[in-house]
């Protein structure tokens, strides 16, 4: 039986814990978004393309699957687990870390990565961002992406489910 190695972008997950020992190896300036990403779409690639432009490297924060049901998305989400989601996300090239938090928002991981940069889709007024006053505060950049595509995943699951 042939025996296949471990795909390298597995290296790009992270447990939260051992994310300290791995920041300073990132290229910068750090750009980090964090959110659900159950169901991987083009809105989703664009979006994560654009932030990794504006910097080095890009940090991908996922809700624990935990966190994704807490935000009341449905009782059926996320639809991927979090091993999933992670596997999928650390595979874009356009992704340098991924990490997870289980809290309701990511401004504990916004805290220890300090990145220069925090993004999120459009659909955030940077004011609203959790960790824009810290990151502001820091001297860094805070983005608010517009969407590209008229896309997502709760329209992806009503789209399956003939709703």
């Amino acid at each position: 039986m042939q025996n296949y190695p471990t795909p390298d972008f597995e290296q790009k997950i992270v447990a939260p814990a051992d994310l300290v020992a791995h920041l300073a190896a990132l290229p910068k300036p750090v750009v980090f978004t964090n959110g659900c990403f159950d169901i991987l779409h083009r809105g989703h690639v664009t979006y994560l393309a654009q932030a990794r432009a504006l910097g080095g490297s890009l940090v991908v924060a996922l809700n624990t699957d935990a966190s994704v049901r807490r935000l009341g998305k449905g009782d059926d989400r996320p639809i991927n687990p979090l091993e999933n989601r992670a596997a999928v996300m650390a595979s874009l090239e356009s992704v340098t870390l991924v990490t997870w938090f289980d809290e309701d928002t990511p401004l504990n991981l916004i805290e220890m990565v300090q990145p220069d940069v925090l993004v999120k889709g459009g659909d955030w007024a940077p004011e609203a961002m959790v960790g824009s006053r810290e990151v502001l505060a820091r001297g860094g950049a805070v983005h608010s992406i517009p969407f590209r595509f008229a896309t997502s995943t709760t329209q992806t699951l009503q789209k399956i489910r003939g709703a």
